[in-house]
């Protein structure tokens, strides 16, 4: 292969774009050159950013349909099928590159034989190149026929759009208009309207840019005026195009190139959307689209770098010279500007938005939402809105930073816009506005990325005293500017009937009942204490009376988002004030009917029931219940009342008891207590094992069932063992007063003139002499038995009073626990002797003793000669 010339070794500055789904996705910016390797030629965008990265790499072959496209682009398909296309910076640096790919392109075709280029059938169907007579009025009809031809194949189309081009076809069918016009020749004209569709329906670009041109817009859109299938209408798409009051210079543009692309996007804008938007089809519709975009980036590229253009765009609406005209034209140009922002790349857009932001553009914002003429007012509301979709934190920041210095801040002036506006679109840009400004999680996060990152990032901020700019403009706002935004909604209270609101009014309304379900969703704890200050939730219910069915739907879904928050707040405005009477209302005025507002209601009522909102299940009963039983043609008020009857059963204090909730079958219903809302259920009739457990006592089970072990003795006591406290029945009174008189003979303790005695727990030590009865105790056993009874007696009254404690723990919880206890098992009893053993172990032998009262000597005495 013989080498082409490549460009010099200067690079081109570039940006690379990909057809994405019919929009063009910005790949980068670098460098082109055109380089042949091993004997193919490429071009090559090396990254601006990492010179180590190629942003394209394309090998030129004979067959890619690169084409060139003004002065700076040249766009082609790809092997794969991708739409590509390079913008270049300079136009020097295009035709450097197109220039290479054309010789490579020439010399593949040279070099190419037949059989290597197209096979046998091809060149069977290639047409020979498309040639038409010069344009005449008597010969349209036949240059109309041969057009229809050659655009029947992809080869006759690109045929015939390189000869419109190189004979400038156009520029000599222009001038037919007028004559055929002047003639009256409709026939010809409706042909003249046929050949530019199909010009144009060629979507070849440099073609289409032609049409466009000043010599020749009118020509192309007077022809298209007349359409065949309409033949008596005419169009008027001139006189719109004349007219020369709808081009305002505002600030002159010295590049006469940016004017002409100015002029040239206009019009492509208008033959896209109003004169062929009927015959468009996508591939046109597609080759439109792109050459807008690309005369658009190149626009406001050109303005941005223009010397002073914008300090001198923006000081107009600063200069009090200019009248307010000219200001109007100022606001509307960067109108535009932020519109055609809204199509371009990110990277584009955000720095244009941020040339504006640095030439005052926020406070044009708000010079325009105060203004007096509408058109102002509409145009800031829609630079705003591009603002915030934009970056609502740069927004943010600059509301911040007036609070701070003590100006109006751009949320007092959107609340003013949203009052007073007359016009509907911009209230509701206003209202979307202060929603997202004032919408907490979408400001920015801090730079963290673990949660203790998040909180050293906090605590770094409260430590070094620097508030949350959010939260601030939050707080400011609800101590400042939420009385004055809900003020319509508060002067509810004093009007009578809310029967003849104004469209206005409506509105208004719509939008303050759609902020405030904002308000109670992203600020919850704030909008409690302002909701109730000033009632809100009895003022949102007085116009479900009023006869706009879509205002009742708004304050519908109020009581609905809050009710669905379960928020015990909300439910009690709800309750407490019986805001449920007009949504039952509503749902009386439209049964049976299966309406979107008769819907509503019932989605709400169903919604509690399905989760069981207890208090709003019990409110609506108990105060709507003939209303609730009245409504039939549907269950879900059957099952509220259900719900609620199945309610009253219910008694928390029951839970932690042994007895079951369930009412048996045959359980008969008890009466109310009280008076109240409750309703005794009872308890169910125990079996034989229980009623048998519970008339046993524990310590007559545990003391049946333990075996009297004898062990040797640890600390010196006695090796018998006893039990802490024994009660003998009555019947064995006998044997009781003898082991009571052992017990005494063998205790070491001894009465002393009143005073009350230790009885031991455990027996003397081993070791110690044994001890006989002494004088004085033994008349007391043999000759008094009644007196010893009676003491015995009170002894057990005095022991139960000092155990009754301890045994009354053990015994409830030995109860609940387990079904071992009920059937009188001793495991509980060994447990607990275990645990008093351990307790005397861990003491180093420690003895339990019981302080008990005992007759004193005087008593015995008085005893014994009252009983002789």
């Amino acid at each position: 292969m013989a080498l082409v010339n490549i460009p010099q070794n200067d690079r081109k500055r570039v940006k690379v774009y990909e057809l994405r789904n019919n929009d063009w996705f910005d790949r980068g910016t670098g460098f082109c050159t055109g380089q042949v390797v091993e004997d193919e030629s490429k071009i090559y965008v090396e990254s601006e950013d990492h010179p180590d990265r190629i942003l394209l790499e394309t090998k030129i072959t004979k067959d890619d349909g690169f084409q060139k496209q003004q002065d700076t682009l040249i766009v082609w398909t790809a092997n794969n099928g991708t739409d590509m296309a390079l913008s270049f910076q300079e136009a020097e640096g295009c035709a450097a590159i197109w220039e290479f790919v054309s010789q490579v392109q020439a010399h593949l075709l040279a070099i190419s034989g037949p059989d290597d280029a197209l096979s046998d059938d091809a060149m069977d169907s290639f047409p020979n190149p498309v040639m038409l007579p010069f344009p005449e009025l008597g010969n349209l009809a036949e240059i109309d026929q041969m057009m229809r031809v050659a655009s029947s194949s992809p080869q006759g189309r690109d045929s015939l759009s390189k000869f419109v081009i190189s004979e400038d076809y156009i520029s000599k069918l222009v001038p037919l208009v007028e004559t055929a016009e002047d003639l009256e020749a409709l026939p010809e004209l409706h042909r003249l309207s046929n050949i530019m569709k199909m010009l144009i329906l060629l979507n070849d670009t440099h073609l289409i840019e032609i049409m466009v041109n000043d010599a020749n817009i009118l020509g192309v859109v007077g022809a298209l005026e007349y359409d065949a299938e309409f033949p008596h209408h005419k169009a008027n798409h001139r006189e719109y195009l004349r007219d020369s009051r709808r081009f305002k210079e505002v600030v002159p543009i010295q590049e006469e190139a940016t004017k002409t692309k100015i002029h040239s996007t206009w019009r492509l804008q208008y033959l896209k959307d109003v004169v062929l938007a009927r015959i468009l089809d996508d591939p046109t519709f597609s080759v439109l689209n792109s050459l807008i975009f690309f005369n658009q980036v190149d626009i406001v590229n050109q303005l941005q770098i223009a010397d002073g253009f914008l300090n001198d765009l923006f000081g107009i609406i600063d200069s009090r010279e200019a009248d307010l005209e000219k200001k109007k034209d100022a606001v509307h140009f960067i109108q535009q500007c932020c519109a055609i922002a809204k199509n371009l790349q990110a990277p584009a857009r955000g720095q244009l938005y941020t040339n504006f932001v640095q030439n005052g553009l926020l406070e044009v914002i708000n010079f325009a939402l105060l203004a007096n003429d509408v058109s102002f007012r509409i145009a800031g509301s829609d630079i705003l809105v591009a603002m915030i979709d934009h970056d609502p934190a740069m927004v943010r920041a600059y509301i911040y930073k007036s609070i701070n210095e003590n100006k109006i801040a751009l949320t007092d002036t959107l609340i003013d816009l949203l009052l007073n506006e007359v016009d509907l679109g911009v209230k509701a840009q206003a209202s979307d506005a202060i929603k997202v400004l004032l919408d907490p999680q979408s400001a920015p996060q801090p730079p963290d990325n673990t949660a203790r990152a998040n909180t050293e990032f906090l605590s770094k901020i409260r430590g070094n005293g620097q508030p949350n700019p959010q939260e601030s403009l939050v707080q400011s706002f609800y101590d400042n500017a939420a009385q004055k935004l809900f003020q319509p909604l508060k002067d509810l209270e004093t009007r009578d009937s809310v029967q003849d609101l104004t469209l206005g009014e409506v509105s208004l309304f719509i939008h303050l009942v759609e902020i405030l379900m904002f308000f109670i969703r992203q600020h919850l704890y704030r909008s409690k204490f302002f909701i109730a200050a000033d009632g809100l939730p009895s003022r949102i219910a007085q116009l479900l009376a009023c006869p706009q069915k879509h205002l009742k739907l708004t304050a519908l879904k109020f009581f609905r988002t809050s009710i669905g928050l379960q928020d015990p707040f909300f439910n009690e405005q709800v309750t407490k004030n019986f805001l449920f009477e007009p949504i039952l209302n509503i749902v009386y005025e439209t049964m049976p009917r299966d309406n979107l507002l008769n819907s509503a209601c019932l989605e709400l009522f169903e919604f509690i029931k399905r989760e069981n909102i207890k208090p709003m299940i019990s409110h609506v009963v108990e105060n709507y219940r003939p209303k609730l039983e009245d409504i039939n043609y549907v269950t879900v008020f059957e099952e509220l009342i259900l719900r609620y009857d199945q309610m009253q059963g219910y008694n928390p204090d029951m839970e932690g008891t042994i007895f079951p909730q369930e009412e048996d079958s045959n359980t008969q219903a008890r009466p109310r207590l009280n008076g109240a809302s409750q309703r005794w259920q009872g308890v169910r009739e125990m079996d034989a094992a229980e009623e048998e457990y519970f008339n046993t006592s524990d310590d007559e089970d545990e003391l049946a069932a333990k075996p009297k072990v004898l062990t040797p003795s640890t600390n010196g006591a006695s090796p018998v063992p006893r039990p802490l406290v024994d009660y003998p029945s009555d019947d064995d009174e006998a044997v009781a007063d003898v082991k009571i008189h052992d017990y005494d003979t063998r205790s070491p303790s001894t009465v002393q003139g009143g005073s009350p005695s230790t009885v031991q727990a455990d027996t003397p030590p081993s070791n110690s002499p044994a001890h006989t009865p002494s004088p004085k105790s033994t008349p007391v056993v043999a000759h008094s038995p009644l007196e010893r009874l009676s003491e015995k007696r009170r002894r057990e009254e005095d022991e139960e009073d000092e155990l009754g404690k301890l045994s009354l723990t053990k015994r409830r919880g030995s109860s609940i626990s387990s079904t071992g206890s009920v059937n009188g098992t001793p495991a509980n009893f060994l447990r607990r002797k275990k645990s008093f053993a351990s307790a005397k172990d861990a003491n180093g032998g420690k003895k339990i003793a019981i302080s008990l009262a005992v007759k004193s000597p005087i008593d015995v005495e008085h005893g014994r000669d009252h009983g002789g």
